[in-house]
C-alpha cells in the first residue's frame, strides 16, 4: 500500500473507517509504521495532518477519522450506548489488522486519542513498539478539578459566564461562546489565526457532534459525557512498551494532570512545551516534531 491523497475505507460491522497513508508499508528497508489518533471523541484527523510530516525520514505514517467523525461512517440515530471507549478501542484492533501492521507499529495519540491510545496499550498487543501520549489524562476526576482551576483563573466575568451557564445546561448560549473562546485561546491553542487542519477539524465536528455530546457532553469542561468518570490510573503498570508523555505549559490537561501519568506508566518520559497550551504540535511545530522523531527511532525500528 503506497501513498495516497484520498484514502480508502475499511468496512467492519457495518461500519466504515476512513484512512490515509503517507508513505509505503510495503517496503522492506523503512522503519516501523506509525498510527496516529486523533482527539475529541468526534474530532476529525486534519489537525493533526502535520505530524505525517515525520513520513520526510521514510518512515510510513497512518491517519485515519474514528467511526462517527469526518469521512468515516455516522451514526446520528444511535443510543448513547452504542458510543462506547470499547467501540474504538476494537476499530483500531482492526485497522492494525487491515493493514498488517501486527510486525511492529508505534502510536501517536493527541488528548482523546492519546487515551485510546492508552487503552490500547494496556491490552499489550503484539507488535506495538511505542506509544506517544500527547496532552491526555489518566483520570477523568484529575482532569476536571485542573480545569476548574484554570476557569477560576480566569477574569472574573469571563469565569461567571462559563460557570453559570455550565450549572444551568445553556453551554450554547452567545454569552458561553464567547467565554469559551477564552479559554480556549490561552488553554487550548494558542497561535492565531487557526491552521486551516485545525478549522477543518472544528467544521467537521459542527456538521455531526453526536459522538462529542455523548462521550464529553455539552461542554469538555464540564465533562458531562460518558467519559467523565473514565479512568485508566490503576491500569497504567500493564504498559510494557516505551511511553513518550507530551503537554504544554498552559494545557487545558494541565502538568499537574499529565504527572499522574508519568508517575504510573513504567517506562514514560515527558516533555513540557513552555510556549504551548493543547497543541504543541500546531504552538510549536519543529520541536514537537523533532522531539518525537527522536523518541520514534530510540524506540527501535
Amino acid at each position: 500500500m503506497t501513498s495516497t491523497a484520498t484514502g480508502a475505507t475499511m468496512r467492519w460491522q457495518g461500519m466504515q473507517t476512513w484512512y490515509r497513508l503517507v508513505g509505503d508499508l510495503h517496503r522492506a528497508d523503512v522503519a516501523a509504521p506509525v498510527v496516529i489518533c486523533h482527539g475529541g471523541p468526534g474530532l476529525t484527523h486534519d489537525y493533526l495532518a502535520p505530524v505525517a510530516e515525520l513520513a520526510r525520514s521514510g518512515r510510513p505514517f497512518v491517519l485515519y477519522d474514528q467511526f462517527g467523525s469526518g469521512r468515516s461512517g455516522h451514526r446520528c440515530d444511535a443510543p448513547a450506548d452504542f458510543w462506547t471507549v470499547e467501540l474504538f478501542v476494537r476499530e483500531l484492533e482492526l485497522l492494525i489488522e487491515h493493514l498488517g501492521l501486527h510486525r511492529g507499529y508505534h502510536l501517536v495519540g493527541h488528548s482523546w486519542g492519546g487515551m485510546l491510545a492508552l487503552e490500547h496499550a494496556v491490552r499489550r498487543p503484539d507488535g506495538l513498539r511505542s506509544v506517544v501520549v500527547a496532552d491526555a489524562f489518566a483520570s477523568s476526576a484529575t482532569y476536571l478539578a485542573e480545569v476548574g482551576r484554570l476557569v477560576g483563573g480566569l477574569p472574573p466575568e469571563v469565569r461567571d459566564a462559563i460557570e453559570r451557564h455550565e450549572r444551568a445546561g445553556t453551554t450554547g448560549s452567545a454569552e458561553h461562546q464567547e467565554a469559551i473562546r477564552e479559554f480556549y485561546a490561552r488553554h487550548v491553542c494558542r497561535t492565531w489565526p487557526l491552521p486551516d487542519g485545525l478549522r477543518r477539524t472544528l467544521a467537521a465536528l459542527g456538521d455531526d457532534p453526536t459522538v462529542y455530546r455523548t462521550m464529553c457532553g455539552s461542554s469538555e469542561l464540564s465533562l458531562s459525557g460518558s467519559l467523565r468518570d473514565w479512568e485508566i490510573t490503576d491500569r497504567l503498570g500493564s504498559v510494557d512498551v516505551p511511553v513518550l508523555l507530551v503537554s504544554g505549559r498552559y494545557d487545558e490537561v494541565t502538568p499537574a494532570a499529565v504527572e499522574e501519568l508519568h508517575r504510573g506508566l513504567p517506562d514514560a518520559s515527558w516533555v513540557l512545551f513552555e510556549e504551548s497550551s493543547h497543541m504543541p504540535h500546531i504552538e510549536e511545530p519543529e520541536r514537537f516534531l523533532d522531539v518525537v522523531e527522536q523518541f520514534l527511532d530510540s524506540a527501535g525500528a
